[in-house]
């Protein structure tokens, strides 16, 4: 299998994008890296011909972009979603630095849709678009400085998922792992049952489920774990009898 195959597994996610031309510039930066799935999540200013000034000739990255209307949406089919931001959060999901990040991505790519969300120029991600991935990573910058431009951003996390391709796992040693929405569909199935129960008191529900998902954010749900988790969840609320005669 050719080193550089997981990169067609590497889609970029632009959230809330404010000036058209770090669009085109992210898309030269995936480019020069052989990465060309580019999702824009709500684009302020988008299309624009400084789209395509600042691209530069990646105009087959721009052809096949495509516009969501949330996050979620973007996320759809993905096995593994990284928040990519400079500030540290009170969120979820573990936080490792870029080259870490890359590593990890690209041994679920081998097998599996990985992205790499990015926010807003002036506000980065909200807590919730970070919530709704599985990883937060950063790249390490001069601490009385550390405002990064999107593009160049992107340009640096496409570097070192190019870089991590030779050093990724085979596939192999690869487990399936669950997409967002499976993990999303097992979260909402989950939340059902604990208010079902009794144990869940929607009218107070505190940070259960907040703490529930930091959880399970500590590892990667496999599909054969969710189908188990959701089949527990399954027999809470109709068990069956298995001692009837």
């Amino acid at each position: 299998m050719n080193p550089i195959y997981p990169l067609k597994n590497i889609r970029i996610v632009l959230c809330g994008t404010a000036h058209p031309g770090n669009i085109g510039a992210a898309a030269r930066a995936m480019r020069t890296m052989g990465i060309t799935d580019l999702v824009l999540v709500n684009p302020q200013q988008y299309p624009d011909p400084q789209v395509l000034w600042l691209a530069a000739g990646a105009v087959d990255v721009l052809a096949a972009a495509r516009v969501c209307g949330s996050l979620n949406e973007a996320l759809s089919g993905v096995a593994l979603a990284v928040a990519c931001s400079a500030r540290r959060r009170d969120v979820a999901v573990p936080m490792v630095d870029v080259r870490a990040a890359a590593a990890q991505a690209v041994v679920v790519a081998r097998q599996r849709p990985v992205a790499l969300v990015f926010g807003n120029e002036t506000s980065g991600l909200s807590n919730d678009e970070v919530g709704a991935c599985g990883l937060l990573a950063s790249i390490p910058v001069a601490e009385d400085f550390s405002s990064l431009n999107v593009a160049a951003a992107v340009q640096v996390f496409c570097y070192e998922l190019r870089m991590a391709c030779g050093a990724a796992l085979p596939p192999e040693k690869t487990q399936t792992l669950a997409t967002h929405d499976e993990v999303e569909a097992f979260f909402a199935h989950l939340e059902r049952t604990l208010i079902a129960t009794g144990f869940l008191n929607p009218a107070h529900p505190r940070k259960l489920m907040y703490r529930l998902r930091r959880m399970f954010a500590r590892t990667r749900l496999q599909v054969e774990e969710v189908n188990i988790l959701r089949g527990i969840l399954s027999s809470l609320t109709t068990p069956k009898n298995r001692n009837k005669s």
